[in-house]
């Protein structure tokens, strides 16, 4: 097993633990949708207190502000999910994709799936930036007008082989473009070896 397979087969079952914790809790939103969210703050350089980001994903699932304090599961599941999130996005290696269902899925409900997750990131970075993301690099700028395109997508399409190759691009190039923005809005963190070392 290769070790794209392997970190393939990871995100998989990290889609369906969301998937489970939006089942279990009744939503209606799409877990896609909130990561993608989640994804733009970040991205955009916004940091989300805990009890803002409880409060961001009770609103999204549809469930009362309380359910978080309620449920055992809800809330050490997203403070997780956030702070690997934030994890991926500052990664060296580039490891971060967005929470998307696997190719076991239709092609439809993974086209719709990335559009969630797009909605969601153009949502959340958004809601971070403001009227930053004006005065953003072109590349940005083209890179987000690409995406509320992608947004727009609908999954009435037929699937084919070269619709299967369509999706995996535009994944890619999303995943990539999360990155990009990232580096855009959020300043490099200092090495920690530059902190000076007592003797």
């Amino acid at each position: 097993m290769s070790e794209s397979d392997t970190s393939g087969a990871a995100r998989a079952a990290e889609f369906e633990r969301w998937a489970n914790v939006f089942t279990a809790h009744k939503a209606f939103s799409h877990p896609s949708e909130l990561h993608g969210a989640l994804c733009g703050r970040l991205a955009a350089g916004s940091r989300i207190e805990e009890l803002d980001w409880l409060a961001m994903v009770c609103e999204h699932m549809g469930l009362p502000e309380s359910a978080a304090e309620e449920s055992g599961d809800l809330a050490p599941f997203m403070n997780k999910a956030y702070d690997q999130a934030l994890g991926l996005l500052k990664s060296a290696d580039m490891s971060f994709h967005p929470l998307l269902p696997d190719d076991d899925y239709a092609i439809e409900q993974r086209l719709e799936a990335l559009v969630a997750w797009v909605r969601g990131f153009l949502e959340g970075m958004a809601l971070a930036a403001g009227e930053a993301l004006g005065q953003a690099p072109d590349e940005i700028r083209e890179l987000i007008e690409d995406m509320v395109a992608i947004s727009q997508l609908s999954d009435d399409e037929e699937a084919d082989d070269e619709s299967e190759q369509q999706l995996l691009e535009i994944t890619e190039y999303i995943r990539l473009g999360a990155l990009a923005v990232f580096t855009e809005f959020n300043a490099p963190e200092k090495p920690a070896s530059e902190s000076p070392t007592l003797h």
